[in-house]
């Protein structure tokens, strides 16, 4: 391992000198830094297109009636919101992040694949650009759901073949970025950076990466077989030629579920830097944290068909993928009660970024035990395809991967710009967020219960209530959410300067290097006593 960071070392101390040009420095760079804010800035982008296109759906749901859109178009707005919200806003997020902060934080000069960095970027904004385009075919954006199952997508008109291919893109994007974390971690960790002296947030992308290279190809299997379904005239899920659009659903959620985990693992990762820094404690249980995200990567892959209860399944399937579904609360206690105990008598103090790792901490917490509920198999046939499952995976995805998202910048920007934010402002974001975003889902529980369907443009007055409560939520929710770039914006021009080390009770390697982070950094390796004393354990 000495031997192949040195040697990585070697070949990158002359990479490329300081960026000369705009071109150079955002459109052909190979800098991991560069590469990383180019992949915030789209995901912030998406999210807000995403967001808007939610604006749309809770317009609609104010009340009862079609209102303001026809429900084909409808229909398309909860298709593509999802499609932009898991593919262009928090999975590039992460990607950015891990681009920033995995080669700083394990003493490597850059990622491994450099020149791959910049090309899966690049593939990002075309792809996206050919998804929304959809919205302007004669037949409309694909409408059958982000779960895209046959039949119904099949009837899709010319914008099923773009939307196809723009999936094929994100996906491709998306392997070449695991493929470059899993790279950068296994061969350009700076010697004596053990393994088990990683912080959490390397660790949990390395899980990640394995679980995207499984399962992006399963989603890149699926589509290709619908496209073939739709356009040569093979009959894999059509039942009049002996096909099964049963068997789409399994394909699809063997990739789906360990999606879900995707997105959420680099979060408990990041939840597991802020905890310690401003409890100004190590993370309890550091070992044992490590083994519950891996034992978490592994049940991900095993569990997918508990989103098919309904579709007769036999009943030791059933069984089967109750009992293992369960058996996820496991390893994700083990985390929530080593953050709590992080907490347990520590000094704490609540900056923004500590703020969303707390709400995190409760509105995920919610989250999972919804899902414990959605796994028992007999109860499922009443929560299935209704607004419980929206609030269910709104609670996990919302206040669970995009809080952290948000924590995890306020965390690191003065790290990246050198400068410190308004720390009023971020948190009022914080507020507004926090009570807007359960405005905006807890009653849609309520909805689910009561027995709402789910991808409905018009409902019976029974629901008006709630729903009315829901789209006020969602409307403060986005109006919020204005203000974060806003802060980023006024920070990155110019706020007070930014220490070193930025947070008192800071570790890890990050924290080593100047604010702002020079453009290379670690061309030498930092030294084993600095690892150390870095590391999550403090040894």
């Amino acid at each position: 391992m000495a031997n192949s960071a040195h040697t990585a070392h070697a070949g990158h101390d002359d990479h490329h000198g300081a960026p000369k040009s705009f071109w150079q420095r955002w459109v052909v760079t190979t800098n991991h830094k560069d590469i990383g804010t180019l992949y915030l800035i789209f995901a912030g982008i998406m999210f807000f297109v995403g967001g808007a296109m939610a604006m749309v759906i809770r317009l609609e749901l104010f009340q009862p009636g079609l209102q303001f859109v026809d429900p084909q178009f409808f229909n398309s707005m909860t298709t593509v919101h999802a499609l932009v919200m898991i593919f262009g806003g928090m999975m590039p997020a992460w990607v950015g992040l891990a681009n920033w902060m995995i080669p700083l934080q394990i003493g490597a000069p850059d990622m491994a694949l450099p020149r791959m960095n910049n090309y899966s970027f690049w593939i990002m904004p075309f792809a996206f650009i050919l998804l929304l385009s959809t919205l302007f075919t004669g037949s409309g954006a694909p409408a059958g759901g982000w779960t895209l199952y046959p039949p119904l997508v099949l009837q899709g008109g010319d914008s099923f073949p773009m939307a196809i291919f723009a999936i094929h893109m994100m996906g491709a994007s998306s392997i070449m970025g695991a493929i470059n974390v899993l790279v950068t971690i296994m061969n350009m960790r700076a010697p004596g950076m053990t393994l088990l002296r990683m912080p959490l947030f390397c660790w949990t992308w390395l899980i990640t990466a394995y679980l995207l290279i499984l399962v992006m190809p399963v989603l890149a299997g699926a589509v290709t077989m619908l496209l073939t379904d739709h356009f040569f005239g093979t009959s894999f899920f059509s039942a009049s030629g002996g096909g099964d659009p049963v068997m789409f659903q399994h394909i699809f959620w063997f990739f789906g579920h360990p999606e879900v985990y995707v997105l959420i693992l680099p979060s408990f990762g990041v939840v597991s830097e802020i905890l310690p820094t401003f409890s100004r404690k190590r993370l309890f249980g550091y070992e044992s944290m490590v083994y519950a995200s891996a034992a978490i990567g592994f049940l991900s892959v095993i569990v997918w068909a508990h989103h098919m209860f309904t579709t007769g399944m036999p009943l030791a399937g059933q069984l089967f993928f109750m009992l293992t579904t369960m058996l996820i609360a496991v390893p994700t206690g083990v985390k929530v009660f080593n953050w709590s105990a992080t907490m347990w008598k520590g000094s704490l103090s609540f900056e923004p970024p500590m703020l969303f790792a707390i709400s995190f901490l409760f509105l995920f917490t919610i989250g999972g035990f919804s899902g414990l509920m959605l796994a028992i198999a007999p109860a499922d046939f009443q929560y299935q395809d209704t607004y419980f499952v929206v609030a269910h995976f709104h609670y996990v995805l919302v206040p669970g991967a995009l809080f952290a998202i948000i924590g995890a910048v306020y965390y690191w920007l003065p790290k990246w710009s050198g400068h410190m934010y308004n720390m009023t402002a971020a948190k009022w974001h914080f507020w507004l967020s926090t009570i807007f975003v359960n405005v905006l889902f807890f009653p849609q529980h309520f909805l689910g219960l009561a027995g709402m369907p789910r991808r409905i443009p018009d409902y019976s007055t029974q629901f008006a209530d709630w729903n009315m409560v829901s789209s006020i939520g969602g409307f403060g929710f986005g109006l919020a959410q204005l203000m974060f770039p806003v802060i980023i914006w006024n920070c990155v021009k110019g706020g007070a300067k930014a220490t070193d080390h930025v947070w008192e009770g800071t570790h890890g390697l990050e924290w080593e290097v100047p604010s702002p982070a020079p453009y290379h950094t670690w061309e030498s390796a930092p030294s084993e006593a600095l690892i150390a004393a870095g590391s999550p354990t403090g040894h």
